[in-house]
């Protein structure tokens, strides 16, 4: 099979499994309130957005996820380097780094919610968390990992440690961050969404939690899909990112 292709084989597959779900659902073999077919989805989703109270929601989710991932690129990047380049710093910065890690962080969600309220703070916190931690090991791990002969050429050429960080852990750090970085989106968008689960007035995470409680199971799947879309958007411009600035490589 010709390679080139193999995205229009995909759509086709879906499709047909599409039409078989609908057609099942259809015949009254699926029970609508566990398994509502394709239309009864999209009839959700449309309704979301002919009302117009999605994009609140929308608005809520986007900004603590985007607020999330920023701060926690920016922090766990600081604390790689730091950690990686001072010992001092690393036998304080990496046993706490490696606690929040064994502990699954989406428990800290009822936690951030009493320390910061039921706002946006307690969201862009649990994205904030999650991302910084991958960060920090992405960009600790990928200093660590660095040819030490490259380090040694750079300090025999009398190159100090402006250089070392410039011409060889900033290249390194940025194709090991670029390379996570559609993990840290996803984990951003994991934070504010089961934040917004857990408690919130607005948000998708909140919709979700709507949903389950009025057994609206069409209205579920339907906010599933539509997060589905918007990450899958960005993993795309994650993509674009990457390969655009790791063009040297």
């Amino acid at each position: 099979m010709n390679p080139r292709f193999a995205w229009a084989r995909q759509l086709a597959a879906f499709a047909v499994f599409l039409s078989v779900w609908q057609a099942v659902g259809h015949a009254g073999w699926l029970n609508p309130i566990y398994a509502p077919t394709p239309g009864q989805i999209g009839a959700a989703l449309i309704e979301l957005f002919g009302s117009g109270r999605i994009w609140t929601h929308l608005e809520a989710t986007f900004g603590a996820a985007l607020a999330g991932l920023a701060l926690g690129v920016v922090a766990g990047i600081l604390l790689g380097v730091l950690g990686s380049l001072v010992p001092f710093v690393a036998e304080l910065l990496e046993p706490v780094m490696t606690l929040l890690n064994a502990v699954p962080r989406v428990v800290l969600a009822p936690l951030f919610v009493i320390w910061f309220g039921i706002g946006v703070a307690s969201k862009i916190a649990l994205s904030f968390i999650l991302v910084a931690v991958l960060i920090f090991f992405t960009v600790f791990t990928g200093i660590r990992q660095v040819d030490r002969k490259l380090v040694e050429r750079v300090l025999t050429l009398n190159g100090g440690r402006w250089a070392l960080v410039r011409h060889v852990y900033l290249p390194s750090v940025a194709a090991w961050v670029l390379g996570n970085l559609k993990v840290a989106v996803g984990f951003a968008f994991t934070g504010a969404v089961v934040g917004e689960f857990v408690a919130a007035s607005r948000g998708l995470g909140y919709l979700l939690s709507f949903a389950q409680s009025t057994f609206n199971s069409a209205l579920m799947l339907a906010l599933v899909l539509l997060i589905m879309v918007v990450v899958l958007a960005i993993f795309a411009i994650a993509g674009r990112l990457e390969k655009h600035l790791l063009r040297w490589k």
